[in-house]
């Protein structure tokens, strides 16, 4: 089990202009739940929480928050971020059960390269980035991986031949598309624009033969006439 520390701090004052005092010190207002225990508001580091959520796990980083001289594993459940920066602006920590399943979306990431598409003038379409699982909080991926090197175009991938890691389960169909591959756009004109040639081309053939018959017939009435 991968666990990530993080420290926070309790007994912050509440309030829009105390916490914008605080993010202006670097620091994130944030609240932590769960386990049908109260409610804590604490504050967290702005750079421990960004070294925290930075591991290979991502936001679904498995911690152990520690405040008030305890300790307990949680995940974090939000982010508010500001509109236009984007900074974090405040954080939902959510206290969990190790060992007890819990629902959570992990990253579907593409392994290896669709060369079968790609030479042949199509596109690989990542239609489903990230999955809704079951899983307990200790042996959740960092993400689920799918080979596309055997993909060709008009072809797809669905939920239900994803190869989950032990312990994750998924409710999601099983028909619905994580991947599908197609032509281009620019492929699909290039094609019709060679259909519509070979039509022609037979068609031109086509007229040239006629042609040629009847000139044949025609020798031929002329011959019987003089004879």
């Amino acid at each position: 089990m991968n666990v990530v520390p993080l420290s926070a701090t309790t007994g912050r004052d509440t309030g829009k202009g105390a916490n914008r005092r605080l993010r202006t010190e670097g620091k994130i207002p944030g609240t932590v739940y769960g386990l049908d225990a109260a409610p804590a508001t604490v504050t967290i580091d702005r750079g421990d929480l960004r070294r925290a959520l930075t591991t290979p796990a991502g936001i679904n980083a498995l911690l152990e928050l520690s405040y008030d001289g305890a300790s307990q594993y949680a995940l974090v459940k939000e982010i508010q971020r500001h509109p236009v920066r984007r900074d974090p602006i405040h954080v939902d920590l959510q206290r969990i059960d190790p060992e007890k399943p819990m629902a959570l979306t992990v990253p579907v990431m593409l392994k290896g390269e669709a060369k079968k598409v790609t030479s042949n003038g199509g596109m690989v379409d990542h239609v489903m980035t990230s999955l809704l699982v079951s899983v307990r909080p200790d042996s959740i991926p960092n993400s689920i991986s799918i080979s596309i090197s055997d993909l060709e175009i008009d072809h797809t991938i669905s939920v239900g031949e994803l190869q989950l890691p032990p312990g994750v389960t998924t409710e999601v169909d099983p028909g619905a598309t994580v991947v599908t591959a197609s032509l281009t756009r620019a492929a699909m004109v290039a094609a019709r624009a060679a259909a519509k040639a070979a039509d022609a081309d037979a068609g031109e053939d086509g007229g040239s033969e006629a042609e040629a018959g009847g000139e044949d017939g025609g020798d031929g009435a002329e011959s019987a006439d003089e004879a």
